[in-house]
């Protein structure tokens, strides 16, 4: 699959950002992006927006060997509606597997379904909320849906299976060391 790159400069999908070692979130790529995904060699896409990729965020996925984790099938039909507790407790499962690194969580703008996971796994290792609202608000914007951060708020973290060790001592990820009680 050949790559659109722009002066060779490598262009990071909206609202990208780095969540822990080896674990990053953003909004849908496009094809200017690629080279930037390639990059980080990601195994794993979390994927909640309930349309289907683009064709081209398709094979390019199917080139670099990346397994996508759809989970936006059930999402709200109302778009204001929080995701749902088993699509968090779904996407935690996946995203403290440490064999599934490196992984992106994603929808569409890396909003408010990704930011909802995210603040989830940040309520899982005991940030503060007013930290984890924080950062909510950065990538939502102007657009914060207070119903999401009652989400986030209330979610019941003995819900989430913490695994006790990893498959491979090597790519267990400190920070999923911290989470243990």
């Amino acid at each position: 699959m050949e790559h659109v790159v722009v002066g060779g400069s490598l262009i990071p999908p909206i609202n990208f950002g780095i969540v822990e070692e080896n674990v990053y979130r953003s909004g849908m790529p496009n094809e200017l992006n690629f080279p930037f995904i390639e990059k980080l060699q990601l195994s794993t896409i979390i994927y909640l927006a309930p349309e289907e990729p683009s064709p081209a965020f398709l094979a390019f996925m199917d080139d670099q060997s990346i397994e996508m984790v759809s989970l936006g099938d059930d999402a709200p039909s109302a778009p204001w509606k929080p995701t749902s507790e088993d699509v968090v407790l779904t996407a935690l499962e996946v995203l403290l597997a440490p064999h599934r690194a490196p992984l992106l969580i994603m929808c569409n703008l890396g909003r408010h379904r990704t930011g909802t996971v995210v603040g989830c796994l940040r309520k899982l290792q005991r940030w503060a909320l007013t930290s984890v609202f924080e950062e909510y608000r950065r990538y939502a914007g102007a657009k914060v849906r207070l119903m999401n951060e009652q989400f986030i708020e209330l979610f019941d973290t003995d819900l989430v299976s913490v695994p006790t060790t990893a498959p491979d001592p090597g790519r267990m990820w400190k920070w999923l060391s911290w989470i243990r009680y």
